[in-house]
């Protein structure tokens, strides 16, 4: 056993015991220094470089993939299968050279081996419905997967594949060098699902008279994103992040019973033989129609071809230009209804597809709420480019393609619309073909930040509300609706900048936070003008290209001169809450003779040489040296110095211009909340009337607890509110008026 030298053992029990409380000290004064929340966003946002500059806009080294297809689809109604043949085009415009490609086989997740359903959470419920307990434990999963038949290069000889769940890999047997092309053609077919029974984006709906109504997406092999920021984006596709294309042209062919009537993205090529004379003329009229839709296939005609069932088949063909998807819906259930709507450079036609079951809510709004939605979209960021846009009514749906969306909400089977169902059906219409212009033109990854799409989306959708009716009842948008999420249990929150697949509240975080965020900056923070002028500065840099986050928060600042880091690191990169409130309000008035307060700051800054000669004297409320009766309560010209200063320096009429105030109020601002955020303050007078001022954020960049101002007014003030109109977020307002109901002052008390 060694032995233990008492002495060393105190020295390093003394030096140790030294060293701990400096480390103490250190995080005690590391906590208690004043955060920075105004710090440049450098260490959360990718460098610039050649690809994507500083100032927010694409950069002269940008590029981008082109992905084109020409496809050929039969749909079988009868067995609900889709068979598909395409030949893809694949353009690399990158400067470095390719060894495979990437493809998205978003089907997949409906496959029986797929891995979605084993990433979720399963528990037992202690009762079920019988039909419940069946499909959850007795009975077959549905496989909707691809199966894929094959692969084949240009001149027909297999190429080697790999099929990694909702991705595929095709090896290439030499690289793919910049500006060259590669093509290839696939064939496939898949089980198409009844999405009201198994889930997904697309698939069809069964009517009780054994029609479906088929919304058909995700239905082709489709080429994955390859770019400067990801590399290939290939993250699988868990279900909630949607996704990532590259634009290209398609050239569609669909063959479908003869009695169906159909529509899709692009251009229509043959209407005059899948159209009856009648349609194609009603058709013609609704071209030169722009104030009300046109009833193209009526809804006699659609109840007399929901009852054929016709075995002869019919071939639809389209064309689409610059698109980074397609979508289809067909069913021999549609009612068909279009106008034509003016936008400032050129005209689109807004079209709808229903089944009886949508009317009279589908032909009175429909069509109308898709045009109003042009329109609003365009003005805020650039006119509609594609030739239409189209609305579907697909019951449990709302999702959006190209030129293409599916929306739910119909009368109960009385015919009668509750507010709710109308309401929500026109917000989802204006929301899903709202998409056309995020993401399918301003084409973010949607893989990734799911908010870059549905939050921006989500705000263009709440002024599109407001334009439409400035009382809609919108969910989404108003700052007071996100304070329930945003006051909530931190432990169930994550920052807007989280991955997708990550989000636990996906309509708080990905939508709703994100466009409050951005209806605050737009009404509070920068103002309209700013703000509207840099969003659609963001919008026109990036249509047909593929911005990131980064790309949004520059280019916003770039096109303003508006500092905004501190607005995205505090919404975007935190959970952190607003709430400002009213700590202390002082008032004070003007007075001959100074307090022992006074006496005190006057030497003090005297010998700083900072006052020199007479002063004029301000008096607190509830001082020793509070004597209304000889101070006539609050006179400035009660200060003899003052007037003197005066009486030297203008004259009587230059005078007589200068402001006479006779109230003093410094109020004292706290923050218990961690945002910044602008100071809104309304005074309320003795008259009744109000005033309103507006500090910016930066008021508390030097003090991130407190904010002091004072206000000099000529009447009395009796109630001071801060955020009157509810438009910051703010989780308490309890602490957001002065005085409080019970309090009455000695202020108050000496005006009698």
């Amino acid at each position: 056993m060694t032995k233990t030298n008492p002495i060393l053992v105190t020295i390093l029990y003394l030096t140790t015991s030294f060293l701990v409380a400096q480390e103490v000290q250190k995080e005690t004064k590391s906590t208690e220094r004043n955060p920075d929340k105004f710090m440049q966003m450098y260490d959360l946002l990718a460098t610039p470089n050649m690809y994507r500059t500083a100032s927010g806009a694409p950069g002269p080294e940008y590029y981008q993939q082109q992905a084109d297809y020409k496809i050929d689809l039969e749909l079988d109604d009868k067995n609900a299968k889709l068979y598909g043949q395409e030949t893809v085009t694949y353009t690399n415009n990158a400067k470095e050279s390719l060894d495979y490609l990437w493809m998205q086989l978003d089907q997949n997740q409906q496959s029986r081996k797929s891995l979605s359903p084993l990433v979720q959470n399963s528990v037992t419920d202690p009762a079920m419905s019988p039909k419940g307990f069946s499909r959850t434990y007795l009975e077959e999963k549905f496989d909707g997967g691809f199966n894929i038949e094959y692969i084949k290069d240009a001149a027909g000889k297999p190429m080697n594949y790999t099929i990694n769940q909702t991705m595929m890999r095709i090896e290439l047997q030499k690289p793919l060098k910049h500006g060259e092309k590669i093509s290839f053609s696939i064939k496939w077919w898949y089980n198409i699902n009844n999405y009201r029974l198994d889930g997904g984006r697309s698939g069809y709906e069964q009517f009780s008279d054994g029609n479906r109504l088929y919304v058909l997406a995700q239905f082709y092999p489709r080429m994955a994103v390859y770019n400067d920021v990801e590399g290939w984006q290939n993250q699988q596709f868990w279900g909630s992040g949607e996704f990532t294309l590259p634009f290209g042209n398609f050239d569609v062919n669909i063959t479908v019973p003869s009695d169906h009537i159909l529509e899709a993205t692009g251009d229509l090529l043959n209407r005059n033989e899948v159209f009856t004379a009648a349609q194609l003329a009603r058709y013609q009229l609704a071209e030169k129609t722009f104030d009300k839709p046109v009833i193209v296939v009526t809804q006699a005609e659609a109840e007399a071809a929901e009852k054929g069932f016709s075995d002869k088949k019919k071939t639809w063909k389209f064309k689409a230009t610059n698109v980074r998807d397609f979508g289809i819906s067909s069913s021999r259930k549609f009612i068909y209804d279009a106008m034509a709507v003016k936008l400032e450079t050129r005209t689109a036609m807004a079209i709808s597809l229903y089944p009886k079951e949508g009317n009279p809510l589908w032909e009175e709004y429909s069509t109308r709420m898709v045009a109003h939605t042009l329109k609003s979209y365009s003005a805020h960021t650039f006119d509609y480019p594609y030739p239409k846009a189209i609305s579907i009514n697909a019951e449990d749906q709302g999702m959006e393609y190209p030129m293409i969306c599916w929306n739910y909400g119909r009368p109960d089977k009385n015919g009668v619309t509750s507010e709710r169902i109308k309401n929500g059906m026109m917000s989802v219409i204006v929301h899903e073909v709202g998409h056309n212009y995020f993401p399918m033109i301003v084409n973010s990854d949607e893989r990734q930040w799911t908010w870059m799409d549905e939050g921006l989306n989500s705000f263009m959708e709440y002024m599109a509300l407001m334009e439409w009716d400035e009382k809609f009842p919108a969910q989404r948008g108003p700052a007071k609706n996100i304070i329930p999420y945003m006051s909530g249990d931190q432990k169930g929150l994550e920052p807007i900048m989280t991955n997708s697949e990550s989000i636990r509240q996906f309509g708080n975080n990905a939508y709703g936070k994100p466009a409050t965020a951005l209806n605050i900056l737009r009404e509070t923070v920068m103002g309209r003008e700013l703000f509207d002028y840099a969003f659609k500065t963001y919008a026109n840099r990036w249509k047909f290209k593929h911005p990131t986050p980064e790309d949004f928060f520059r280019t916003m600042e770039d096109a303003s001169a508006f500092d905004l880091d501190w607005f995205w690191r505090g919404w975007f990169y935190t959970t952190d809450y607003n709430d400002i409130g009213i700590k202390e309000v002082k008032k004070y008035f003007v007075s001959n003779e100074p307090s022992k307060e006074v006496e005190a700051f006057l030497k003090t800054r005297r010998r700083r040489n900072q006052i020199e000669g007479p002063a004029v004297y301000m008096i607190a409320d509830g001082s020793e040296s509070y004597k209304p009766s000889l101070n006539k309560l609050f006179e400035i010209k009660d200060s003899k110095p003052l007037e003197e200063y005066l009486n030297a320096t203008f004259t009587k009429e230059e005078q007589a211009k200068l402001k006479s105030p006779k109230y003093f109020y410094q109020v004292t601002f706290d923050k218990p909340g961690g945002l910044v955020m602008p100071i809104i303050v309304e005074m309320t007078f003795e008259d009744g009337t109000t005033e309103n001022h507006h500090f910016p954020a930066q008021i508390w960049r030097m003090n991130d607890k407190e904010a002091i101002r004072t206000f000099a007014t000529q009447k009395a003030v009796t109630k001071i509110v801060v955020d009157p109109k509810e438009e910051t977020a703010d989780i308490d307002v309890s602490n957001n008026t002065w005085p409080k109901a019970d309090v009455k002052s000695k202020f108050d008390e000496s005006k009698k």
